[in-house]
């Protein structure tokens, strides 16, 4: 599967932004999904991940509250919703998929097995 992430851009604090990742060239359903961020000098950090179903959520604690994840199988899209962003959001965002249906916290320390380019988010203060 191949992943095309979008929607990143400048925004102030406090605003919001939606992120969308198109899959394609495998069967959508299939995966979990995931956001993924790596800020300037950091490490690649979790963000939310989605189970293949869509009934399962999880969120990294930095973001719970404020970012949503879902996904649109009739679309091949999963998305990020984004409010009340902060300075420290700021980072390149990408999007990420793994068909082992792992645990969604697993994902947190192991990561992803396909990954897309990113998009990047600038928030200002």
């Amino acid at each position: 599967v191949q992943l095309q992430a979008s929607g990143g851009g400048l925004v102030q604090a406090g605003d919001s932004l939606r992120l969308s990742c198109v899959a394609s060239g495998g069967t959508f359903s299939r995966y979990d999904m995931g956001w993924f961020r790596q800020a300037p000098g950091k490490e690649r950090e979790f963000v939310a991940a989605i189970n293949w179903s869509g009934g399962s959520t999880y969120y990294a604690d930095s973001v719970k509250g404020r970012f949503t994840i879902s996904s649109d199988n009739a679309k091949n899209t999963v998305y990020l919703q984004m409010n009340n962003l902060r300075p420290e959001d700021t980072a390149v965002y990408y999007c990420a998929a793994d068909g082992r249906h792992l645990e969604l916290g697993t994902y947190i320390e192991y990561g992803m097995h396909t990954w897309g380019k990113g998009t990047l988010v600038t928030v200002s203060s």
